[in-house]
């Protein structure tokens, strides 16, 4: 491949990775709104996930399961999972959100989804 070639690919996939960067923090924003969280926490590093344990109804401290190998892994499907069923949504939802979240969460944060409160019941602390 020659260098021009080169170059056009990877600015062209800059572009599109950014368009899908942008389109996924908007439907976080949207859905941390929809669960009354503030929106701009989707743009937060760490904090971003504190907020997000907060809608799924887990305990904050789980931030720090996060933070240990396979079991963080097991943690994102746990918390993602409760995500879904926060908003009135399946597992199989929750499952698609972990592995697929450029698509889900632009369905869960624009579409006709509405949060239900965390699958554990107990109130949002802010």
């Amino acid at each position: 491949m020659d260098q021009g070639a080169g170059g056009l690919f990877s600015g062209v996939f800059s572009i599109v990775l950014l368009a899908v960067m942008v389109i996924v923090i908007a439907s976080m924003w949207k859905a941390f709104s929809k669960a009354g969280q503030p929106g701009w926490a989707a743009i937060v590093p760490i904090y971003n996930l504190v907020v997000l344990l907060k809608i799924a109804g887990k305990p904050v401290w789980w931030l720090i399961l996060f933070l240990i190998p396979f079991v963080g892994l097991v943690m994102c499907f746990i918390v993602f999972i409760s995500l879904a069923k926060s908003f009135g949504k399946g597992a199989g939802f929750g499952v698609g959100l972990a592995l697929l979240g450029f698509i889900f969460f632009p369905i869960l944060g624009f579409g006709d989804a509405r949060y239900q409160g965390p699958l554990s019941g107990a109130p949002i602390r802010a």
